[in-house]
């Protein structure tokens, strides 16, 4: 049976650099613990699925 908790996915930096925050356009912050980019100062988790970061403002969950 599969585990049931998904593996850690990193970012690669260039990419993150590139990344901004849908509704701020500020910079995101990779927590490789919950999955998700940060965006700080929207105060909004924008999950990473199968390693694709969704960023839709509907998508994210709130801080």
């Amino acid at each position: 049976m599969a585990d049931s908790q998904t593996p850690l996915q990193t970012i690669d930096p260039m990419m993150l650099s590139a990344l901004v925050c849908p509704k701020t356009r500020t910079a995101l912050i990779h927590d490789t613990e919950a999955n998700e980019l940060i965006s700080k100062k929207a105060g909004l988790a924008f999950p990473i699925r199968e390693g694709v970061p969704i960023l839709l403002i509907e998508e994210a969950r709130e801080l």
